[in-house]
């Protein structure tokens, strides 16, 4: 009971209490359409396949009906191998262009204490061809999320497709104190619709009981394995007993110990002090076991036969590694909210904003972390295990949209191929979320959700964010690169739009907020 009250009280400042403001009606995107074909494009499907086209993609309302080769690179058109277009029939000409499955964030909270309106968050995702997100704790309640699902599922939104995985515990005012309570809140979680349940830690008797009765009535889960619990139950006892993904790296340090139970904590050490907490945090790694060491190789294999998913959300923590290039990134100016500029200052008060003494020795700390857990996840992917592609953006300079296609970057510097990278973020997600029948593939018979791009992002991942990146033509420095359409459940959307739209309600806060250029790191108050 009382490690479950400090759990919703750190939840208080992870995630926003007061709901914000639902999405508008929808006013952007044209279709679906009775039929919708895309001409021409270089196919990089989320299967691991290498690029093929040029091909022809049709579209009827919202299923993929034909996926058609139709010539060689450089040749023209084979004309007899067009799918033949429909009376009324809507074209797009995507010669020269790829066209990849809509990508899944695996981790993706729809608020957090500054972003704002659902359409700021909502379109920042869909401007970086994020078509599902999966809400891990529901912070905005589970009834709220459950309505903008149903209004993203008929398209009454411009939102991603939305899965609910409340907060295990939400709503119960009096807490989880035994199995039974913990199994009744479970089953009343699954009659309530959600899709899967968040937990950060618990009792091992109340966790067991809860994980193995989501696991019978077939519901998937995720978890951060908190600190205050994790000594108790790390990630191969919870995936033993029916976890289906992790979160992070929380739980799996802890589980590749040696010689040890906890870890090496300071003796002054403070769970609330966010300093020690995040200080600490990187120099977990390397007390766990070797890399491919007899215990190291164990636990992967254990995970691996488990069928167990890591959901890795390496980009929230990066900053921990320079903090002056994340807090500088481009595209604050233009797309972070004022508040949530404010929000990402260091403070002693907010979530992980522990950067407020710090310096190049901890940065060497956490790089080094960073080098262990990749090798980890590294050798998961190579071994079979499922990996995904999650941001929890709203927190320490990770903007939405932006943050997920830095996560993509840290996967391919942990050593995976570009490919696999995109496999991480379409196929492997929908697996892990029970979809793969419907999405993670452009195949015939699954949803239309779909990115259409000038530039191929396997050459440059960075082409995949909205600011695209600069590069030298005809010794002219230019920029290159962003998404063209975004296209959900068949509807064709221009991520041009809906990024005009995201500047229109940060321009509209500046205003409302005079001197919000300070609240940019470099713009910090220098003491003389």
């Amino acid at each position: 009971m009382k490690n479950l009250l400090l759990i919703i009280l750190l939840l208080s400042n992870f995630i926003s209490l007061s709901q914000i403001e639902k999405a508008p009606e929808r006013y952007r995107g044209e279709g679906p359409f009775n039929q919708l074909i895309i001409r021409g494009a270089t196919l990089i499907n989320g299967n691991g396949a290498p690029p093929t086209g040029p091909v022809d993609i049709v579209i009827e309302k919202n299923i993929i009906t034909s996926v058609r080769n139709v010539g060689y690179p450089g040749l023209e058109i084979n004309e007899k191998r067009r799918p033949i277009a429909k009376p009324g029939s809507m074209e797009i000409d995507a010669h020269g262009k790829y066209v990849l499955p809509g990508f899944i964030d695996m981790h993706g909270h729809i608020s957090s204490q500054r972003s704002g309106t659902a359409e700021y968050v909502y379109k920042l995702w869909m401007a970086h061809g994020i078509t599902t997100i999966r809400d891990p704790s529901c912070g905005q309640g589970l009834d709220w999320v459950l309505h903008q699902k149903e209004e993203s599922k008929k398209n009454k939104i411009t939102a991603p497709r939305i899965l609910a995985y409340t907060g295990f515990g939400q709503g119960a005012s009096n807490g989880i104190n035994t199995p039974e309570e913990a199994v009744n809140w479970v089953r009343k979680n699954a009659d309530n619709g959600a899709d899967g349940i968040k937990f950060f830690g618990l009792r091992p008797d109340i966790f067991k009981a809860a994980l193995q009765e989501n696991k019978r009535l077939g519901l998937r889960s995720a978890c951060h394995h908190a600190q205050m619990d994790v000594s108790e139950m790390n990630v191969l006892e919870t995936a033993r007993n029916g976890l289906t993904t992790m979160e992070h790296w929380y739980g799996l340090p802890e589980a590749l110990f040696e010689n040890k139970t906890v870890q090496n904590y300071p003796l002054e050490y403070n769970y609330m002090n966010e300093g020690h907490r995040f200080e600490e945090a990187g120099k977990l790694w390397k007390q766990a076991a070797e890399p491919y060491s007899k215990k190291w190789n164990d636990v992967m294999n254990e995970l691996i036969s488990l069928d167990f998913t890591i959901d890795v959300t390496f980009v929230p923590y990066s900053v921990f590694r320079d903090v002056q290039r994340a807090s500088s990134l481009p595209w604050h100016k233009d797309y972070t909210r004022p508040k949530l500029l404010k929000f990402f200052l260091p403070a002693r008060d907010s979530h992980a904003a522990a950067y407020y003494d710090w310096g190049s020795e901890l940065e060497t700390e956490w790089k080094e972390n960073y080098k262990l857990w990749m090798t980890f996840i590294n050798e998961y992917k190579n071994r079979g295990g499922r990996v995904t592609a999650g941001a929890d953006s709203g927190y320490m300079y990770n903007l939405y949209g932006f943050g997920y296609v830095q996560e993509l970057e840290l996967l391919r510097e942990s050593g995976f191929h570009p490919m696999e990278v995109i496999k991480a973020a379409t196929l492997h997600a929908a697996e892990a979320i029970g979809m793969e029948k419907k999405i993670g593939t452009i195949e015939v018979g699954k949803f239309a959700d779909l990115i259409i791009m000038n530039d191929n992002p396997l050459k440059n991942l960075k082409y995949l964010y909205a600011t695209g990146d600069i590069k030298l033509e005809n010794n002219e420095v230019i920029r290159v690169g962003g998404i063209n359409h975004t296209i959900k459940d068949g509807i064709i959307y221009n991520t041009k739009e809906l990024l005009s739209d995201v500047k229109k309600i940060v321009d509209k806060e500046k205003e409302e907020n005079p001197g919000w250029e300070n609240l940019l790191f470099e713009n910090i108050r220098r003491k003389d």
